[in-house]
């Protein structure tokens, strides 16, 4: 336990960090307000998501949509949760992966149970063509899923046939 208590502080770090950045928006600019930081490609937007990552099923009038995506969350972060804690600490770069999707889907869960929407604010574009709308939690989740799939594009099966075997 102990060798994942820097983990642990890294997913909490990222958990709080998610949260302090959404209460400042909410705080700090109205809701469908919008402050350019690079003008002609970035922006700060407060908006409300009621669907998934990036605003997915977000205009769905579906009374289904919201509890579906509260039982999809919490079986999705069980299972990140069962594999955090069966990944070896020494495997670094899979527990950092983990970590990040963890600390992310926390993040947005939080939100999505106590608030019944979760805070967008993160607006990339170019000229009038955005990208959807994203926080912090969902960097994380997209950062570390992208590191996940690394490494199992780079990691060597674990039972490949000898070169004897495949001589035969």
């Amino acid at each position: 336990m102990r060798r994942n208590l820097p983990y642990w502080a890294f997913i909490v770090f990222l958990l709080c960090f998610d949260q302090a950045t959404k209460w400042l928006i909410a705080q700090q600019i109205p809701l469908f307000g919008s402050r350019k930081v690079i003008p002609g490609f970035f922006s700060l937007t407060h908006i409300r998501n009621k669907g998934a990552i990036f605003g997915f099923f977000s205009h769905s009038g579906s009374q289904f949509i919201f509890p579906a995506l509260i039982a999809a969350s919490l079986v999705a972060l069980a299972l990140v949760i069962y594999y955090f804690l069966k990944t070896p600490a020494a495997e670094r770069s899979m527990k950092l992966a983990l970590s990040l999707i963890l600390a992310g889907a926390l993040g947005n869960q939080i939100d999505r149970v106590g608030r019944g929407y979760v805070i967008d604010f993160l607006d990339l574009y170019v000229r009038n063509r955005h990208w959807p709308f994203f926080n912090v939690a969902d960097s994380c989740i997209t950062i570390g899923a992208i590191l996940l799939l690394i490494i199992f594009l780079v990691r060597k099966p674990a039972c490949s046939p000898s070169s004897s075997e495949s001589a035969r």
